[in-house]
């Protein structure tokens, strides 16, 4: 009887590709990518709702909001969306990383240290199922999330095309 290629895989269980790509799928803060749109962008607004409590008080240091509002609501609008866009690369980092190591057809891992990494290569159905999964399920988060950066630029563009005809 054959041995089929994931037992034999010398890869510890939380280093294999499969298993990041699910503990990331899991987690409460990457797992944002994946809710459905209305969630999504609600979730976004609440971190931008958030970051206004830094960017509030020193936007309204540098502007005044009675004297110069619109420059206030601009600026505010501006330190806060670096909130999101913190949080949109900080999940487009940790998904490129899992596409990529679902990928490659060698991986690397350690076995007990930093000192003893070696590399692994993946047999074809492994390699075949990861590139499914990369297909079907990481690439439209990650492209969901370039459409986030996409119009976080806009906003951003808008913000300082409206600041310059002031």
């Amino acid at each position: 009887m054959m041995e089929s290629p994931v037992s034999v895989c010398p890869v510890p269980d939380e280093q294999q590709p499969l298993n990041e790509y699910e503990q990331l799928k899991s987690s409460v803060f990457f797992r944002t990518a994946t809710l459905e749109l209305r969630q999504y962008v609600g979730k976004l607004l609440w971190v931008w709702g958030w970051s206004w409590i830094v960017a509030g008080p020193i936007a309204a240091a540098s502007f005044p909001p009675i004297k110069h509002a619109t420059q206030f609501l601009l600026c505010g609008t501006l330190g806060a969306s670096l909130g999101v866009i913190l949080a949109v690369a900080r999940m487009y980092l940790g998904w490129s990383y899992v596409r990529d190591r679902l990928m490659n057809q060698t991986i690397f891992y350690e076995e007990t240290g930093w000192y003893d990494g070696q590399n692994w290569t993946k047999p074809l159905e492994i390699l075949t199922r990861d590139r499914l999964i990369v297909s079907y399920q990481v690439k439209p988060i990650l492209q969901r999330l370039r459409r986030t950066f996409a119009w976080l630029g806009f906003f951003l563009l808008s913000g300082g095309l409206i600041w310059y005809f002031l």
